[in-house]
């Protein structure tokens, strides 16, 4: 799991997402999914945010999905527009960011990862 800290971890099947999901859940990690398309202009000015919030806040896991090939994740959590932001705690919805607000994004993380986390690794 160490090898998987500090990175995006891109989801490109169902089972592979799952399987991500499963190992967080018994892992007691919150798990941020970021919900991405490539044609979507905001979410390629989010990436490289979401790369360096991965790094900076190894105490949770952090996760892409492209909506256009993950369709039925997207749908599972109602993901209607890009770039989305879930929050998910012990297999549950915690938190939502709809959009390319970077300081949200960045509150929202410390609200449910912890500040100390970010202060403890930089």
């Amino acid at each position: 799991m160490a090898a998987e800290e500090g990175v995006v971890i891109a989801c490109h099947n169902k089972d592979e997402f799952d399987a991500q999901m499963t190992k967080a859940k018994e892992a007691g990690k919150v798990v941020i999914i970021d919900f991405t398309a490539s044609w979507c202009g905001p979410c390629r000015f989010i990436a490289p945010v979401f790369a360096e919030y991965a790094k900076k806040f190894p105490g949770a896991v952090f996760l892409k999905v492209d909506v256009d090939e993950l369709k039925e994740v997207a749908e599972k959590y109602n993901v209607e527009a890009m770039p989305t932001f879930l929050f998910i705690k012990d297999g549950a919805e915690a938190d939502k960011v709809v959009g390319a607000r970077k300081d949200d994004l960045q509150n929202t993380i410390e609200k449910h990862v912890g500040a100390t986390a970010a202060s403890a690794s930089a």
